[in-house]
């Protein structure tokens, strides 16, 4: 992919992205975009960088600590963990992310806690699980205020809002409204965990409408991603 198509994504995600937020009376600038790169070389966040993009996101802790080393320092680059995170890796990603979107139980935040000893603050984010399902990943409902005060209790932690993904095969706008519901119940344990992290390349105008700050968009922007074969 040449960087000039690289870039006319970016810019067709961004105009999209503004189109939906002042379609529901939101500021395009409240909204943050994150760029998930999922099994593409390092040297694509580079070029990524070099267009402006200061989010990027990975959700396999092994990819994502090597991309970080490969890509090294860049300036005002912020990376983001979206995946499910195993306590064992808690370390591992804690060394490499400013943002881990997926603490789903205490004993991930406690994890996480503990490996940021004499390291800066980490941004985190609770995710929700919006199915019936309880081998998806994520809090159940009944649980977020208890997870909520436990994350905020967490001295090297700092609570930043929700995150969920939409359930396969359902309609995206009636979870993502119910998940703008349990944010306003984290808020009330942390007013200050006003983020939002909701919607992907197919979903994100819904995600927009119940009220999301940050996106998660991989494919839309990077293209098909390359065959591990």
């Amino acid at each position: 992919m040449t960087e000039d198509t690289l870039a006319g994504r970016l810019a067709d995600i961004d105009a999209r992205v503004a189109h939906a937020a002042r379609a529901v009376g939101r500021s395009p600038a409240e909204i943050t975009r994150i760029v998930v790169t999922k099994f593409h070389p390092a040297s694509l966040v580079s070029e990524l960088h070099r267009l402006g993009v200061r989010d990027v996101g990975e959700n396999r802790q092994q990819e994502f600590s090597a991309k970080v080393g490969d890509v090294g320092p860049l300036e005002g680059l912020r990376w983001h963990f979206v995946g499910q995170a195993q306590t064992k890796k808690a370390r591992a990603i804690r060394a490499s992310a400013a943002v881990v979107h997926s603490v789903d139980r205490a004993k991930l935040a406690d994890a996480l806690d503990r490996a940021g000893d004499g390291m800066p603050p980490l941004d985190v984010l609770l995710q929700v699980n919006l199915t019936d399902d309880v081998g998806r990943g994520g809090v159940a409902p009944d649980e977020l205020e208890g997870l909520a005060e436990h994350v905020a209790g967490c001295g090297t932690l700092v609570l930043r809002g929700v995150m969920a993904v939409a359930p396969l095969g359902q309609e995206a706008a009636p979870a993502f409204d119910a998940l703008a519901g349990y944010a306003e119940r984290v808020r009330r344990v942390a007013p200050d965990a006003t983020w939002m992290s909701a919607g992907m390349t197919a979903d994100f105008a819904e995600a927009i409408a119940a009220g999301a700050t940050h996106l998660r968009i991989g494919s839309a922007i990077t293209g098909p991603r390359p065959d591990r074969g």
